[in-house]
């Protein structure tokens, strides 16, 4: 496993990964599920190349990241995973990085921005069209077949498998996501690391079951949810880039989404690019962030 640092926050001791520690600005990696930080690795150097200091923390539920308390819920709710977020950046006393998610790591984002507005310089959101955390949200019937993983996942045998069958389930969604062939296998091996701890199943399922209505939530974030839903108009300069190729949130269900934000949005679609551009297209994703990243005086200098 690679070399892990560790930070302390009121629940978790929070594990990151860490390049360009010297970067005169800072942005963190957030990983998706089922993943880990390693799938920044083909972006983060070029990003430390630019001069950012890049910090790639392990989500709560993924190794080696740990609760700090065994009595704490093991909540997989989606403000949970916003609230860890902020706690990171207070813990290594950040001021304004910016926030790159896949997946859930893009939901985490998302939702720390909507609870502590001006916290982060800019949003880029990969994979995931915000204003989808929400229950009772549209869903054509194509997108709920596409997520049929959650409700197997809110049944007995998708428990099991969960549990028993962690790597076979987590494979079929790399397998199917994205276009044949794009992946190494020893880049799985190295991600399902994560999927081993103690924690990980217990958060991933109710996370899904939670996000669907199917779990109640954990008190200490009952004041989060109420700012999060519905979910609130962002200030933030956003990207969001989608794969065209991504059939597990197709990317029709990134469009639209403008009325979310009072600033700068914009959107990026990449041809033939499944569900994991930061591992299919790394070069692409890295230039797609430096340029709307860098800052405005940058931008001019260089034109």
């Amino acid at each position: 496993m690679p070399n892990y640092q560790f930070i302390a926050t009121e629940r978790l001791d929070i594990a990151y990964l860490e390049w360009n520690p010297q970067g005169t600005r800072t942005a963190i990696l957030l990983h998706g599920w089922p993943d880990s930080p390693e799938c920044w690795k083909g972006v983060a150097p070029l990003l430390a190349k630019a001069g950012y200091r890049i910090l790639a923390p392990a989500l709560r539920g993924f190794a080696p990241t740990r609760f700090r308390n065994p009595l704490t819920p093991r909540s997989g709710q989606l403000s949970a995973l916003g609230r860890d977020l902020l706690e990171f950046i207070d813990a290594l006393g950040l001021s304004q990085p910016a926030l790159i998610g896949h997946d859930w790591g893009a939901r985490a984002a998302a939702n720390a921005c909507g609870l502590h507005d001006g916290v982060a310089a800019h949003l880029v959101l990969l994979s995931v069209g915000y204003g989808t955390n929400d229950p009772s949200q549209p869903l054509p019937l194509p997108q709920a077949r596409n997520y049929w993983y959650h409700w197997y996942m809110a049944t007995e045998r998708g428990v099991q498998a969960l549990h028993n069958e962690r790597e076979d389930f987590t494979r079929m969604m790399w397998d199917t996501w994205s276009p044949a062939g794009w992946y190494e296998p020893a880049d799985f091996d190295e991600a399902a690391k994560a999927f081993q701890g103690n924690d990980w199943a217990e958060i991933v399922l109710h996370s899904y079951r939670h996000r669907w209505g199917f779990a109640e939530g954990a008190p200490a974030y009952a004041e989060d949810e109420a700012r999060l839903h519905p979910a609130p108009v962002l200030s933030v300069p956003t990207l969001v880039v989608h794969g065209a190729a991504d059939t597990c949130n197709h990317p029709d269900s990134s469009k639209g989404r403008e009325a979310f934000f009072t600033g700068r949005y914009e959107r990026q679609v990449l041809d033939g690019i499944g569900h994991f551009p930061q591992r299919e297209a790394p070069q692409t994703i890295a230039e797609a962030i430096l340029r709307f990243c860098q800052p405005m005086l940058e931008q001019t200098e260089r034109a």
